[in-house]
């Protein structure tokens, strides 16, 4: 069961297109909310550089087309997926957001697509670029294109063996606010609830009245008869949930002259089963715990299902081997040490350029502002008397603050007379020289974290086959007809 939602993003009043891009962009690709962007893929673009790459295709488009939209600009679209919580895992939840935008962009659009797993239910968000591949045309919002989201996410979660919404209340092209299983109870619907289980115990109204009490609620009965529930703002008189539970209803109750059958909650809708559909663009994924989802209420349509999924899996991580040569276990956890030690290597030299680069920006901002204030600075040194330099102070107050404030950044860098601060065309050829490494690491980070991710997955999976993972969970029809060997 999936909710979408869809969002057109503007520059914004006082706003720049990169700050605009970077704050959504930012919150995506969150590590904490993506397992360390574990789970963040893209299309047409470098998921570290992606605020970059849109950049850069609106500045060309600007230059190729002549149009600017100034602060009602559209920069991109934001679409939110989420799934129903323990229905989806993350890899399958990204999937599906990623397909998602496909086919709503048609291929024509870069995107990045963000799987969070940091709530309970798994959902994926994914950033557009307005500014089509060819940097010539625009993604076109058209009408109702939040009903043509929803139905591709129907469409795929389908494809993906997951319910959908069956008869979804309109509200302004999406589907309602995610609430998990069920619509929370009412504080009525939760006193109607209270009384009646009261009622089933009680031999009289002074029973009714402690049950109430020992459930945590506040009681009044003067005129009427009113509770309050833990957590309520107010007392509610009981004539007014009903016929049934009016002070006069509640003693007929207790005596047995009337009865009532207890109101259940609204039956959560019971989902059917679709079979997962692989496509052509699947490699392959890790074999599914088979028994860890039965136990998890998985019934036999998906049993049969998953069994099925791990002997396809199994096929093509055999294929996959034998298309990068590997004849062996041995050679299988050589190759995927390396490219882990390979990709781990780009990502943190990555990381420490990217810090250095902050550091020299912030230290070529604290410069200039260590230059422009240093006359007023001095002038203020000068003087000797300590109301006219108080007075001075007061008129001056920014320029000195700043100063004094780059001054002790330079003193916690250590930067004396002995060790002077260097000059800004130095820092801006050593910030040019790490910008070069950095594009260069990027051309093959990507190659290199699918290389990990392919051999980590095909390890996992061979060592399933080969017995190897005493832990191994799934358990697949025909194991004992699959071949390691070729």
């Amino acid at each position: 069961m999936a909710v979408t939602w869809l969002k057109p993003l503007h520059i914004g009043k006082g706003r720049t297109i990169a700050a605009a891009l970077g704050r959504s962009i930012d919150y995506v690709e969150n590590p904490d909310k993506t397992e360390t962007g574990e789970w963040v893929t893209s299309y047409e673009c470098d998921p570290l550089i992606v605020d970059d790459e849109f950049m850069f295709s609106k500045n060309k488009y600007a230059a190729i087309t002549g149009r600017s939209q100034g602060e009602h600009d559209v920069i991109a679209y934001h679409v939110r997926i989420s799934f129903k919580p323990g229905e989806t895992d993350a890899a399958t939840a990204n999937k599906i957001g990623y397909d998602l935008a496909m086919k709503l962009t048609k291929g024509n659009h870069a995107f990045i697509c963000c799987t969070h797993t940091d709530k309970a239910h798994a959902h994926s968000h994914v950033i557009i670029n307005s500014t089509s591949l060819d940097c010539t045309k625009k993604f076109r919002n058209f009408k109702s294109s939040s009903f043509a989201v929803r139905r591709i996410a129907d469409h795929l979660c389908l494809e993906n063996g997951l319910s959908i919404v069956e008869n979804p209340k309109p509200s302004r092209g999406s589907y309602a606010n995610w609430q998990g299983d069920v619509k929370p109870l009412s504080n009525r619907e939760q006193l109607e609830q209270m009384i009646d289980s009261a009622l089933e115990n009680a031999k009289d109204f002074d029973g009714f009245i402690a049950a109430m009490r020992e459930a945590g609620c506040e009681v009044k009965h003067n005129k009427n008869l009113a509770f309050k529930i833990p957590g309520a703002a107010r007392f509610a008189r009981c004539s007014s949930l009903g016929d049934d539970y009016t002070y006069e209803a509640i003693i007929e109750r207790l005596r047995g002259l009337r009865k009532v059958e207890r109101r259940q909650s609204a039956p959560v809708a019971e989902t059917v089963f679709v079979p997962f559909v692989i496509t052509g663009k699947t490699k392959f994924s890790l074999l599914i715990d088979i028994q860890q989802k039965i136990k998890e209420g998985k019934g036999e349509a998906y049993e049969n299902w998953a069994r099925i999924y791990n002997l396809k899996q199994a096929a093509k991580t055999l294929i996959y081997l034998s298309e990068q040569g590997i004849d062996s276990y041995d050679e299988l956890v050589r190759k995927t040490a390396a490219a882990s030690s390979n990709f781990n290597g780009k990502l943190n030299r990555i990381k420490e350029i990217e810090s250095r680069q902050k550091e020299i920006s912030d230290l070529q901002k604290q410069i200039g502002t260590y230059s422009k204030t240093r006359e007023i600075y001095a002038e203020y040194n000068k003087i000797q008397s300590p109301k006219k330099r108080a007075d001075f102070f007061e008129a001056h107050r920014a320029d000195i603050t700043l100063h004094q404030k780059a001054k002790n950044y330079f003193d916690g860098l250590g930067f004396s007379k002995n060790n002077p601060l260097p000059k800004i065309d130095a820092l801006r050829k050593d910030w040019a020289m790490l910008e070069g490494e950095r594009k260069n690491l990027y051309h093959g980070y990507r190659e290199a974290k699918q290389l990990r991710t392919y051999l980590v997955t095909a390890q996992s999976n061979t060592e399933w086959l080969l017995g190897i993972n005493r832990n191994a969970p799934a358990q697949i029809s025909g194991r004992e007809n699959i071949s390691h060997e070729r």
